[in-house]
């Protein structure tokens, strides 16, 4: 009986010590249970964080996906009107050459009607036409060659 005393014994001490050391238990406890407390809302601070930096991203995404389809189609657009240009201006250039081409041609066919008329007429060599006008031709000016109307440039 007297090692069940001398157990007994040890168990109250045990449970002496323990409720003695209860309260720096309890407060160690304590401390961790707000440390882990702490812990888990810092966790929770950084995963929301986190998470909306991904939404940011995300729609940063969008709308730069959004924008490049813009812009795509602003390209596309723009190159049509290009080639469109460079086809008229094509015509343009074409219609231009033809055009000096005609007025060279009417510039010659005027000195040769100037070169007739003054042979006709001396008072014309001065520099008047028939109409009084100073000739912008080069008055008195002989032409002794037949007009090509071709071949001008």
């Amino acid at each position: 009986m007297s090692s069940g005393t001398s157990f007994a014994s040890s168990q109250g001490t045990r449970s002496s010590r323990s409720a003695e050391d209860c309260p720096d238990l309890r407060a160690q406890m304590e401390k961790r249970r707000k440390r882990r407390k702490e812990s888990n809302r810092e966790s929770a601070r950084r995963s929301r964080a986190k998470q909306q930096h991904l939404d940011d991203l995300s729609s940063q995404v969008d709308q730069l996906k959004n924008q490049s389809q813009q812009l795509s189609m602003v390209l596309g657009m723009t190159t049509q009107n290009l080639v469109a240009l460079q086809a008229q201006n094509s015509v343009m250039q074409t219609q231009k050459m033809e055009l000096e081409s005609r007025l060279c041609a009417l510039g010659e066919i005027i000195c040769c009607m100037n070169s007739i008329t003054n042979a006709a007429n001396p008072a014309a060599a001065m520099g008047a036409t028939a109409s009084g006008a100073y000739d912008i031709f080069g008055a008195g000016s002989t032409w002794s060659q037949p007009i090509d109307l071709y071949q001008c440039f």
